[in-house]
């Protein structure tokens, strides 16, 4: 069953910034448990048909989460969120990257900046993360590697895994 729940993606080549935007049909508490929280995130982070599999997860100031998204032939795809601020249930920073499986930062490829924001509505919830890169390139690249195509496909698996918890 589809609601037909907002969904934006919004690149601004002048501020080297994408904004997604996705409503949720739960409360805030649970999709900020969703985002902070590797038991959940382990549920839905990836797009399809990938998994999503925790090494680290430090959700503090300061702290960081090591993880693992891997394809069904079994190539793994590394990423290592830093948290830098937090304001509970209302809005955290971190910096974004694709790393090793220690956590060692890809050089190669754009790190970004990221503000992930939570309003209550009611019975759903908005989610709107605005990601910032170092330059019109690094946005570039990233777009090119399918981000808007990724970011959809792993907020619908959200919306599934909501579904599921909401029952």
């Amino acid at each position: 069953m589809s609601l037909n729940l907002q969904f934006d993606f919004l690149v601004d080549k002048e501020k080297n910034t994408i904004t997604v935007r996705k409503e949720l049909a739960a409360n805030r508490q649970l999709v900020w448990d969703c985002h902070t929280k590797s038991e959940y995130l382990d549920q839905w982070f990836s797009p399809k048909p990938l998994t999503t599999k925790t090494k680290v997860m430090d959700f503090r100031p300061g702290g960081y989460w090591l993880y693992v998204m891997i394809d069904p032939g079994g190539a793994e795809y590394w990423g290592r969120t830093d948290y830098i601020t937090i304001q509970p249930i209302e809005w955290y920073t971190a910096l974004d990257a694709f790393s090793d499986e220690n956590g060692s930062i890809n050089p190669d490829l754009p790190r970004s900046n990221w503000l992930v924001t939570f309003e209550d509505l009611g019975a759903h919830s908005l989610v709107q993360t605005v990601v910032t890169y170092a330059s019109p390139e690094a946005l570039e690249a990233v777009v090119k590697m399918g981000l808007k195509e990724g970011m959809l496909s792993t907020l619908e698996k959200l919306d599934e895994y909501l579904a599921t918890l909401n029952k």
